[in-house]
């Protein structure tokens, strides 16, 4: 069985440290084992109790009632068992497949806590950057696919995209915040997706960069007014949804002009990529390769 020092707990979780403690102290929701040196050390279990604890938080629900419903969430969770993984360098390619299909055979049941509980899985078992990339991802790149095919509804898609959504806020929540370099990220004014915005803030703080995410529908005014202010080294620009060349033409060009001059400016998503041209006779770097994150955060 793995097991974790309390930072890397709480960095899986998404669970501050001191909170952690703090639950542990007063409602008793976790005992953790100690090593000879007498750090505590959780198990895949813990991590995933404590994603449970933490999404009855967010909902609203107090700790202390939460820590009431305790019997009941070990119970779920001996119901689907975790996967013990050996390592999270050990986990084998087919791993990440059977999680996606997991997750998709439960968007086709509308089975919306079965998708919370496989990425659940995932969040324990791998790394932050590991679980983004070979499942968060790739799961939601299949969903789009299926629901602009036909073979998933809007319903279907919603149910996957706000989970995906919710884990990726809580990887953010325990990613690196320091850095000398330093990024605003924002979506197109009437932009509403912002899911590889978010991954982006995540892939840039792991690079070591520091992120303010100001995430969806951001003014072109407000924005040039926020990075005036802020001075960041790089703006990064999220565009998925394509109204066309002509406005994403002018959009961009009002987003350019808002920002000060010389600021150095990234476009990436499904309506940058499909305007590539537009991005380049504008003076705006489009993120089309996986090497860009290098160059973004360099």
């Amino acid at each position: 069985m793995k097991h974790y020092r309390i930072h890397i707990a709480a960095e899986l979780s998404g669970v501050r440290v001191e909170l952690i403690r703090a639950w542990e102290r007063r409602y008793g929701v976790l005992a953790p084992e100690r090593t000879p040196a007498g750090y505590r050390v959780y198990t895949d279990r813990d991590v995933a109790l404590l994603k449970r604890l933490k999404a009855l938080t967010d909902e609203g629900v107090s700790i202390s009632e939460a820590a009431k419903l305790l019997p009941q969430l070990r119970a779920e969770m001996d119901a689907a068992p975790l996967p013990v993984p050996q390592g999270a360098e050990e986990q084998t390619g087919s791993q990440p497949e059977a999680w996606r299909a997991a997750v998709m055979a439960a968007a086709e049941a509308y089975d919306q806590p079965r998708v919370a509980r496989v990425l659940d899985e995932v969040l324990a078992a791998l790394p932050p950057l590991k679980a983004f990339e070979d499942v968060l991802v790739p799961v939601q790149r299949e969903v789009g696919e299926r629901w602009h095919a036909g073979t998933l509804t809007v319903a279907q898609e919603h149910l996957v995209t706000q989970v995906v959504r919710e884990r990726l806020v809580s990887l953010l929540h325990g990613a690196p915040r320091g850095g000398r370099r330093h990024a605003v990220l924002a979506c197109f004014p009437e932009e509403e997706h912002e899911i590889g915005l978010l991954g982006a803030a995540l892939r840039l703080r792991h690079s070591g960069v520091r992120v303010t995410l100001l995430g969806q529908r951001v003014p072109a005014e407000g924005l040039g007014e926020m990075v005036a202010r802020a001075k960041p080294d790089v703006v990064g620009l999220s565009a998925v949804t394509n109204r066309g060349a002509t406005v994403f033409e002018d959009v961009l060009t009002r987003i350019r002009d808002a920002l000060p001059k010389g600021m150095s400016v990234w476009v990436g998503g499904p309506a940058a990529q499909s305007h590539a041209e537009v991005c380049e006779r504008l003076g705006v770097r489009l993120f089309a390769h996986e090497d860009d994150w290098t160059r973004m955060a360099g």
